[in-house]
């Protein structure tokens, strides 16, 4: 896809969801990485009822390095997967404190070393945490569109991106993640997508 045709998509769907935005709740860089963690197979709602009581207690690299493992089984628990997340949380702060001073690492670079952490969730951390986004991250809601309306024909999370970021310019990197994710929900859902419904229908390949 021509970036100009990228741009129309963009636009439109810009115009179609004005208020788009990262839908996990968060106050610190550290927070926003335990949500993302916790948001794998699992829905930003339910990450949503569950931190507030996990971060009541444990907020800080410190406070969750140090905390008992089944005790963050057992508040994280219906997010699914808690044994693994949780032990990727303990990981995760311990890494922070050994080797980035305490504080959550602001490149890409550095946060795909910590322990639960992978591209998709650095990305995500980059732009919601320190609002500089220095790439897409492709979800299931990004994928899909991604494959459907003819930005990518792959399969693979890092070669969509990749195609992603050869289309789209820079200065929309920020909007993509919003936008592809609300318009996924709402219009362009996995089964018996409202195509009628859609605002960029007549720009879409519709790639079923």
């Amino acid at each position: 896809m021509k970036k100009e045709n990228s741009i129309i998509i963009i636009e439109k769907l810009k115009k179609a969801y004005p208020d788009a935005k990262c839908s996990l709740d968060f106050k610190s860089p550290f927070e926003m990485m335990i949500a993302v963690m916790l948001s794998a197979q699992c829905t930003d709602d339910r990450v949503n009822l569950t931190t507030p009581a996990l971060f009541a207690k444990y907020n800080t690299p410190e406070k969750m390095a140090n905390a008992p493992l089944d005790e963050l089984e057992k508040l994280i628990h219906p997010c699914g997967f808690y044994k693994n997340k949780a032990k990727n949380m303990k990981l995760a702060s311990q890494k922070i404190l050994k080797d980035f001073d305490g504080n959550v690492p602001n490149t890409i670079e550095e946060l795909i070393t910590i322990p639960g952490v992978g591209r998709k969730s650095a990305n995500v951390i980059m732009l919601e945490a320190f609002n500089n986004p220095q790439g897409i991250a492709v979800d299931t809601h990004v994928k899909r569109l991604s494959n459907r309306i003819g930005f990518s024909k792959k399969t693979e999370p890092e070669k969509i991106e990749q195609d992603l970021l050869k289309q789209i310019p820079k200065e929309y990197y920020k909007d993509v993640n919003h936008i592809f994710i609300w318009h996924g929900r709402n219009i362009c859902s996995a089964r018996n997508p409202k195509c009628k419904e859609c605002p960029i229908f007549d720009n879409c390949k519709k790639i079923f």
